[in-house]
């Protein structure tokens, strides 16, 4: 079992025979010395990473539909402000997009807004508009999404965020109508 320390971050394993048996273990870190309790035993409902694959990846062959999650009625258009994205730098720099839509996909051909990028999927991530935000997830692409530097499934963007996907630099601004 490869668990992390809960003060420095360091990563430990522990051996499964010893620790199996016991629902709850302690260790003290070899690093900075503090000691960190593991819950060995699992919940139903914890959460659990199975593949960190792309869809396109998976054996199921499902990579050519757009396997989108439905629409939950949360996202909507904002009635004082009109949403805008820019690119700031990378194929299309300087080209200004008005989100028609409480919802859009960003990708390549068949998105609805198709960005000249190479390294972008087809459906790369998904924009949906918020009250006061817009929330911002990762399609599974081959290449990802990335915000303040790091990789991320999803991410809530405030007005001025900056998120690049492939090679595309886009800052997120909210404007009054």
């Amino acid at each position: 079992m490869q668990v992390a320390c809960t003060h420095c971050g360091t990563k430990h394993v522990l051996r499964d025979a010893e620790v199996r048996t016991h629902p709850k273990v302690q260790f003290q870190c070899s690093k900075c010395g503090q000691p960190t309790v593991v819950d060995t035993q699992r919940h139903p409902n914890a959460t659990m990473v199975i593949s960190p694959l792309p869809s396109f990846a998976r054996g199921d062959g499902g990579g050519s539909k757009l396997d989108l999650p439905e629409e939950n009625g949360s996202s909507q258009l904002l009635a004082m402000k009109n949403v805008t994205l820019t690119i700031i730098s990378g194929p299309g720099k300087d080209s200004v997009h008005k989100l028609s839509k409480p919802r859009v996909v960003l990708g390549r051909d068949g998105a609805d807004i198709a960005l000249p990028d190479q390294e972008i999927s087809r459906h790369h991530c998904v924009l949906e508009i918020r009250d006061g935000f817009v929330n911002l997830r990762d399609l599974d692409s081959t290449n990802g999404t990335f915000y303040e530097e790091e990789r991320v499934r999803a991410a809530m963007l405030l007005n001025g965020a900056e998120f690049r996907i492939g090679e595309t630099l886009l800052r997120i601004s909210f404007q009054p109508k």
